[in-house]
């Protein structure tokens, strides 16, 4: 059964970002196992979506002439953004009716395997708040930003599933809790 799982980082003060959208604060703690059970976790992931920003982050840090991931992507965004080799789709999904008819493309895509929401807050937000995210699972870095941008945009109930530590990270699974 396909699952929407949003899986991150933070800082202790709930920022997946900087103002700027920098991830650098990330690198600065050990990660312990927590490359591998990312490593773990992306075996069962069959489609991803981000925001433009995470895309543009992953880009410039990661190599610039072709995406990473080998399965079909989706970039959320209002803005032309450069294009790399690789399964990339760009949208905009400005509705819920829109998101809703997105996901329903990105879960066929998945081929059965999960659909992961690899950033921003909002997108997970709006996810949550149409009943279209299943889990939340956050890697809690020991930094603070003060700003940023935040885990999540908007309310959103979870039930922790399970609470681990991964080097210097406070690693936790919840599941969304729906009404």
């Amino acid at each position: 059964m396909t699952r929407t799982i949003y899986n991150t980082a933070t800082s202790l003060d709930g920022f997946i970002a900087t103002d700027d959208h920098s991830l650098e604060w990330l690198f600065a703690a050990d990660p312990g196992e927590a490359n591998n059970e990312h490593a773990d976790f992306m075996k069962n992931v069959g489609a991803l979506v981000s925001g433009a920003h995470t895309y543009e982050w992953i880009l410039c840090h990661e190599g610039d002439e072709a995406w990473p991931y080998a399965i079909p992507s989706w970039v959320l965004t209002h803005r032309d953004l450069p294009r790399v080799e690789g399964d990339l789709r760009f949208a905009s999904a400005d509705s819920d009716q829109e998101l809703r008819d997105l996901h329903a493309e990105m879960v066929g895509a998945a081929g059965g395997r999960d659909v992961w929401v690899v950033g921003g807050g909002g997108i997970a937000g709006r996810f949550a708040e149409l009943g279209l995210l299943d889990e939340v699972v956050v890697s809690i870095a020991p930094v603070t930003l003060g700003s940023g941008a935040p885990l999540l945009a908007g309310r959103v109930d979870l039930r922790v599933v399970e609470v681990h530590r991964a080097g210097d990270f406070a690693c936790a699974r919840y599941e969304v809790v729906r009404p």
